[in-house]
């Protein structure tokens, strides 16, 4: 069983009224395309639960809600694959104390917001059960307000309990040459140009094709279906074209 384990957001766009954002909602959208057994974990402030929630429950999966006392808010505007991106708002920290039973085995796909909301404590607790995966966002943004500031101010430890890490572009280029972060299985994703795999010091380009569409989201849905795959049996590349396949027809909706 996959479990999908993030703060759900607010996300501002321009010409649109707010709406539902975050790894735990986007992760969502894939999981429903792949139908397969799944928890998601997903949090915000309470305050924001009635208006987010539901729109995370309607897409199928099970969902369990931990209280919060803050939703993270960001504002985002596109120029094809370019983002430009400024926090509004910061989510909550998960402790150790505020993960839910899950069952033993299988994957958990960690979609933090910034660095602050999963600490080493958290990530160790999930992995003693788990093969975990976490995105890249979580080592690289750094928990301030305004313009998205990224840099390498994570805890190393971090990496220790890690099997998976997706990493974007820009992620990337802050931590320098992938095969050497000590990550089993490192995916950078390239936007519409598709992603490369980084696995025991080989890497594989995995080819993509623009699509016409909201691009909000795809790094989510692309992790989640790649662990998906992986969970299935397949390899680290063949993961990583099932999880390309899902994001097109995401795109295409």
């Amino acid at each position: 069983m996959i479990a999908l384990l993030g703060n759900l957001s607010v996300d501002l766009l321009p010409g649109v009224p707010p709406r539902v954002g975050g790894g735990s909602y986007h992760g969502a959208r894939a999981l429903q395309r792949l139908r397969v057994p799944a928890r998601i974990v997903a949090r915000c402030a309470g305050d924001d639960r009635t208006a987010l929630l539901p729109e995370l429950v309607r897409l199928g999966t099970p969902v369990r809600y931990v209280g919060g006392s803050s939703t993270a808010t960001f504002s985002f505007s596109y120029d094809g694959d370019r983002r430009t991106m400024s926090v509004e708002a910061l989510g909550d920290a998960w402790l150790p104390g505020d993960l839910p039973e899950l069952p033993p085995g299988g994957w958990a796909h960690i979609a933090p917001l910034s660095r602050h909301e999963f600490p080493v404590a958290t990530v160790a607790a999930l992995a003693r059960r788990r093969r975990v995966s976490l995105d890249g966002q979580g080592l690289v943004r750094a928990p301030e307000l305004g313009p998205l500031q990224l840099d390498a101010n994570f805890d190393p430890e971090i990496l220790r309990h890690i099997w998976v890490l997706k990493l974007a572009d820009e992620e990337a280029a802050v931590l320098g040459d992938p095969t050497t972060l000590g990550v089993r299985e490192v995916v950078v994703t390239h936007g519409s140009r598709g992603s490369t795999v980084y696995v025991g010091g080989r890497s594989e380009f995995i080819p993509a094709h623009a699509i016409a569409g909201d691009p909000t989201g795809a790094g989510d849905a692309f992790a989640t279906s790649y662990i998906v795959g992986r969970n299935a049996g397949f390899a680290p590349a063949g993961a990583a074209r099932r999880a390309t396949a899902v994001v097109a027809s995401l795109l295409c909706r």
